[in-house]
């Protein structure tokens, strides 16, 4: 063996190896290094890992670990990492574990002292932010849930953040919230990426309040950022929005009308809260 293969050679233990998130060549030659040394290779989609390993020649053993399986496949794994395997998990875009499968496997080789080495790489969250142009203190969610009630809660949550927002969804989703979004976000920016690094990598950019005119084709993921809380001036109720919230209290409730009015009109909710209190009590 020369010194330079030595210098090469990796050690036993579980490698996180981050792939590419669209274009193949976004691999790290480190990365390419550690797999074509794996034993065995995790992936959570055995169909969209092999092409990536038969791009690069790389023919090891793979076993398929996802999100349905990886508790089953838990203490499979575990043993053959106790047998001195070299042993690789990698998933179909981007950093295993993050917003993955592989925690559990991760947990497990925590509590049995076995060596976890991370190889990072390519990022759908630092790819977009870096090019959104807004706050890098950011908030990363990951994926978020699949009904609309659910979503409304996580958005309640993210608008009192006062740093970049951002989270993976689906566009057949996302054309879904269009509403959901501009009813807690119409004062700030957006930017939607889709199919990041890819041939047809698009960038959706504007005011959440416009988000309409954005189209989405239903298939695939995309990634989105919200741009930062804005500091502005609070503005103190004109006789105009006196006038409309007199006409709104008759049929709606004191919530909604602060929902409306702190959004439009960048208007304190204590204010306009008040405000209706009085009217109110003056019935």
């Amino acid at each position: 063996m020369t010194l330079k293969e030595d210098k090469n050679k990796i050690d036993r233990g579980l490698y996180l190896v981050s792939t590419p998130i669209g274009n193949l060549r976004d691999i790290t030659l480190r990365a390419l290094d550690v797999l074509n040394q794996s034993d065995i290779i995790l992936c959570e989609d055995t169909r969209v890992s092999k092409k990536l390993l038969s791009h690069y020649k790389i023919e090891k053993q793979i076993i398929s670990y996802h999100k349905f399986n990886e508790k089953k496949n838990l203490q499979k794994i575990i043993n053959l990492l106790k047998d001195n395997l070299i042993v690789s998990l990698i998933s179909d875009a981007g950093t295993p574990a993050i917003s993955d499968p592989g925690k559990i496997l991760i947990k497990q080789c925590i509590d049995e002292d076995i060596r976890i080495i991370p190889i990072p790489g390519a990022s759908a969250v630092t790819t977009s932010l870096s090019i959104s142009g807004f706050s890098d203190k950011f908030y990363f969610h990951g994926f978020l849930s699949e009904t609309s009630h659910s979503i409304k809660k996580e958005f309640n949550l993210f608008q009192s953040l006062k740093c970049s927002i951002i989270f993976f969804i689906s566009a057949q989703k996302l054309n879904k919230n269009f509403q959901l979004l501009k009813e807690f976000f119409s004062d700030r920016e957006i930017l939607i990426c889709r199919e990041l690094t890819k041939l047809h990598e698009s960038f959706y950019r504007g005011t959440v309040s416009e988000i309409d005119k954005f189209k989405f084709n239903p298939r695939g993921e995309v990634t989105v950022i919200i741009s930062e809380k804005k500091n502005l001036d609070k503005k103190e109720l004109n006789e105009s929005d006196k006038k409309k919230i007199k006409k709104l209290i008759q049929n709606k409730s004191v919530k909604d009308i602060v929902r409306i009015f702190s959004q439009e009109k960048n208007i304190s909710k204590s204010k306009i809260y008040n405000y209706c209190l009085k009217l109110k009590n003056e019935k």
